[in-house]
């Protein structure tokens, strides 16, 4: 696991924190922007799992 994985879960952990409280106090910007966070999230992840994936083929080679 490398630091864009890391940085994703928690980004995508914040975001839905953020959404959550958006609905609590209906505050839809917040709401919003928690669900943008989450998907700014996965796509960090997704990254970091790509760079794992890349580096276990290059040690192969």
């Amino acid at each position: 696991m490398n630091k864009d994985t890391i940085k994703g879960s928690f980004k995508k952990f914040s975001g839905a924190i953020k959404q959550k409280a958006g609905e609590l106090v209906g505050d839809k910007n917040l709401e919003e922007k928690g669900k943008v966070e989450q998907v700014e999230g996965k796509l960090e992840e997704g990254v970091g799992q790509m760079k794992d994936e890349a580096r276990k083929v290059i040690d192969k080679v």
